[in-house]
């Protein structure tokens, strides 16, 4: 069975912070429109024997407590302020790390204590910026959430924060430090512009993004450099026989390519297709197929593609170069939901499949109960460096996981 991760200290922390911040929650609502909030988060993990290696089975919890704060600055413009405090506990001390740099930030707002340990630390400024709006333009300037794209699973056109295809925690997305201007019109017209200043000038991306509806179809493309890669992209979103239909393909130049750390090529393209939906007795399916031009086609080359410029960013999360994902969901009670999801390699067959129940409590309470199954061919031992495992398919070297995912928001 597995054992609670939580200490006693650790709880009485969060407990005391989830009070005051609850009981200032309920309160503070002044009427020149201040709004407070935020949320509980804790994310209990167990991870089964790794299929290879020296792993061994582990635990994790993270748990969060976040605050939210818009108030006006001025009768045009509203200040935004949001603090995120995270504490991890993992055992093994090497199982999971605390959130690292950003290559979309450039402020250094963030804190850690005990880095490395079993029980470490982060408060970490997520919010910071001020946006209103003038001669019909809307604006933004700190740090803030930008996304784009309209597929749901994974996004090509999600370029500055995307979300990994399985994530759990998809409510918040992470902030950037970036200065935005959008202007809107027509039937779902868009024109947008943003600069993402980085960790380092080389690490700025210059975007333009525009958006509208032609025939009942939502066009949308997006163009500039994306931390000195040049980049352009495009895609669609519309209705056929009550079946949703998107389509997203963003390309890019490649930057220091066969370099470490750098891309694996001169040229390459994230491409995705998706179609959603709801059936007569209630079943909601959701699949995509998925071209990832940042990865390979040999399962050796796995270790490679892991390190290179787009995983370490963030643009991308696999390692392959097909997929097919499919993510169902069907509602056993008003406040039972069943999910799934399954991220297979067409290329070397292995696959993950998580089943999660979906609990409502309250009206701002939930509770995830989940387990992953990944599946596929097992790493082999290399035979001239004994104790390498060498990969012969990308989710067959992954370990079994699963538990529970409590989340409260005020």
């Amino acid at each position: 069975m597995m054992a609670h991760p939580f200490r006693p200290g650790l709880v009485g922390w969060l407990l005391l912070c989830f009070l005051v911040f609850n009981a200032c929650a309920g309160r503070c609502e002044p009427s020149n429109g201040t709004r407070l909030g935020g949320h509980l988060k804790s994310l209990n993990l167990y991870l089964d024997n790794p299929p290879a290696g020296k792993g061994k089975a582990g635990e994790i919890s993270s748990d969060s407590l976040r605050l939210d704060l818009s108030t006006p600055a001025t009768e045009s413009v509203t200040f935004e302020f949001s603090i995120e405090s995270k504490m991890l506990y993992a055992d093994p001390a090497s199982g999971l790390a605390l959130p690292g740099d950003s290559p979309n930030r450039r402020l250094d707002l963030e804190h850690n204590w005990n880095e490395g340990s079993w029980l470490s630390q982060q408060l970490a400024v997520d919010r910071l910026n001020l946006h209103g709006s003038h001669l019909g333009v809307d604006w933004s300037l700190g740090r803030q959430a930008i996304g784009f794209g309209r597929i749901s699973l994974f996004s090509p056109l999600d370029i500055i924060a995307p979300f990994p295809p399985d994530a759990l925690d998809t409510e918040v997305r992470p902030g950037v430090d970036a200065l935005r201007a959008s202007h809107y019109f027509g039937l779902a017209g868009q024109a947008s512009a943003a600069l993402i200043v980085g960790q380092r000038r080389e690490l700025n991306s210059y975007l333009v993004f525009g958006g509208g509806n032609i025939a009942g179809i939502d066009l949308l493309t997006i163009a500039g450099q994306l931390r000195e890669r040049p980049m352009a992209g495009g895609g669609f979103a519309t209705q056929l026989g009550g079946m949703g239909i998107k389509g997203e393909v963003a390309c890019y130049q490649g930057q220091r390519v066969d370099r470490s750390g750098g891309d694996l090529r001169k040229q390459f393209a994230i491409a995705g297709t998706e179609i959603d939906y709801r059936f007569d007795n209630g079943l909601i399916l959701f699949a995509q197929y998925l071209y990832n031009g940042a990865g390979v086609d040999d399962p050796e080359e796995y270790p490679r593609a892991a390190t290179s410029a787009p995983i370490r960013e963030g643009l991308s999360y696999l390692l392959g170069r097909h997929y097919l994902m499919i993510a169902p969901a069907y509602e056993l009670h008003p406040l039972v939901t069943l999910n799934g999801l399954v991220i297979r390699n067409l290329r070397d067959g292995s696959f993950l499949l998580r089943p999660l129940l979906h609990i409502s409590l309250s009206d701002n309470l939930a509770l995830d109960l989940f387990w992953s199954f990944a599946q596929g061919t097992k790493p082999r031992r290399a035979a001239f460096w004994p104790g390498i495992a060498v990969p012969r398919s990308e989710f067959g070297t992954a370990a079994d996981s699963g538990g529970l995912f409590l989340k409260y928001f005020f």
